[in-house]
């Protein structure tokens, strides 16, 4: 068994051997004395009524010293504890006066009234006659009621140890059920340690162990994700980057060959493809620096129809040769935005070239701008053929693209929207998309209240 586990049962077991040895200490003290007490009080209260009875016979104490040091009926055994002359009872009349020493006292000699009253009072006919001064130390047990007691002690001695055992057993099998999940967790982190990734550990319960196997199980997904999305990544970047030098080396092989002239078309697909190929690099610097937190917002008051129009006029060109209608609708009275607006129309020249790429000629796309619930909504809306449900989780993701069909050159680089994404977020803002086949595509910014003063 693990060091913990066995830490973990001395720990039950030192507890219940506390707890017991306490309990067993008290109780056996506590039934001793309440026993010896009960026993006292019954032969004193039998030797006061008998001398009680002595009194109302003999209409006085003459004689009575006749009955002592003990009755006979009296089964307690005398103890002595000191040096005190006489016995271990003392007996007065009414006044106080002794008539059979003990506890030091001569016959005859006045007993204080507050130590009278630590005896007990002999009554015959609801008069006090007499007093009884005795106490219980000065008694032990017969051999009866120290047989008794033995057994007494003897069975809470058994559960005790019974009781002991039992919080052994229980310690050991809550020590189990407690080690069980640790030892899950400590196993299936050494699998993902050696790159298992899909390890996943049961939930047994809902207290905090539960919470931290599936909060472990969380993450082994959150991982798993994350390293298949970066070798994907890997896999998209190596090809993003060999199709624009496959087409640059094949082109200057073959002008050198001669097989190509060295014409102005031949240079302007070359210088194509090598501006293709630095935007790529472009958007991969960008991208890194807003995983790594190093994207710098320089945030200042931006009015929105003027981030727009700018926006807007900057496409008016494409718009025009693909026949597309790009149209500006902005609420009245919207607030001044806190934004980066270099930053914030990088994000919306993304959203808008990503909408002249699937808008089909004729078609029409709109930026709209209008206020929000808890904050200012903006969306770029366009006529194109929308986007299946089951591939709208993955529209942000890097590299993706929804259209297989529809060539690399032409489709862009696959990193826009995630630009688009990352930048929003800085901004403490959502981005998403609603679309439906057929109907279009709308991406929609929310900048919270916060986004929109100094």
């Amino acid at each position: 068994m693990r060091s913990i586990g066995v830490k973990l049962i001395l720990a039950f077991l030192a507890v219940g051997l506390t707890g017991v040895g306490v309990i067993a200490l008290l109780a056996g003290r506590a039934t001793e004395t309440e026993f010896r007490q009960f026993i006292f009080d019954q032969y004193q209260d039998a030797f006061v009524d008998q001398l009680a009875d002595y009194y109302g016979t003999h209409m006085g104490w003459e004689g009575v010293e006749d009955m002592f040091p003990f009755p006979e009926w009296m089964p307690l055994q005398r103890k002595r504890l000191g040096p005190k002359p006489g016995g271990i009872v003392t007996l007065t009349d009414d006044g106080g006066a002794v008539l059979i020493a003990g506890h030091g006292y001569q016959v005859g000699e006045e007993i204080p009234g507050d130590k009278l009253e630590t005896g007990a009072p002999i009554r015959v006919d609801e008069q006090v006659v007499g007093w009884v001064i005795t106490h219980r130390e000065e008694f032990r047990e017969s051999a009866a009621e120290a047989a008794f007691l033995d057994r007494i002690r003897t069975t809470l001695t058994i559960g005790a140890i019974g009781a002991i055992a039992v919080s052994l057993l229980l310690g050991i099998l809550l020590t189990r059920a407690l080690t069980r999940p640790i030892s899950e967790l400590t196993t299936a982190t050494r699998a993902v340690a050696e790159g298992n990734y899909e390890q996943r550990v049961p939930v047994r319960s809902r207290d905090e162990l539960g919470e931290l196997a599936t909060s472990f199980n969380l993450m082994s997904i959150e991982l798993a994700r994350s390293i298949n999305l970066r070798r994907q990544m890997t896999a998209d970047i190596a090809h993003e980057l060999r199709t624009p030098i496959s087409v640059i080396l094949g082109h200057v092989d073959a002008m050198d060959d001669g097989v190509m002239p060295a014409s102005s078309d031949t240079f302007d697909i070359i210088r194509e493809e090598a501006s293709r190929l630095g935007r790529l690099v472009e958007d991969l610097g960008t991208l890194s620096l807003a995983d790594a937190g190093e994207l710098a917002l320089v945030r200042r008051l931006v009015n929105i129809k003027t981030l727009l129009n700018k926006v807007s006029m900057a496409h008016l060109p494409l718009a025009h040769e693909k026949h597309i209608s790009l149209q500006v609708e902005i609420t009245p009275d919207l607030p001044d935005i806190n934004v980066d607006r270099d930053r914030m129309a990088q994000v919306l020249d993304n959203l808008l070239s990503n909408a002249f790429r699937y808008t089909p000629k004729g078609g029409r796309i709109t930026l709209c701008a209008e206020r929000a619930s808890d904050g200012v909504e903006i969306r770029v809306q366009d006529t194109g053929p929308g986007i299946d449900p089951e591939e709208l989780p993955h529209v942000f993701d890097r590299f993706y693209r929804t259209d297989k069909s529809r060539h690399r050159i032409s489709g862009g680089s696959g990193l826009g929207l995630s630009i688009a994404k990352s930048i929003v977020e800085m901004h403490d803002g959502q981005i998403w998309v609603e679309s439906k086949l057929g109907e279009g595509s709308t991406f929609v910014i929310r900048l919270p209240t916060s986004s929109m003063d100094l």
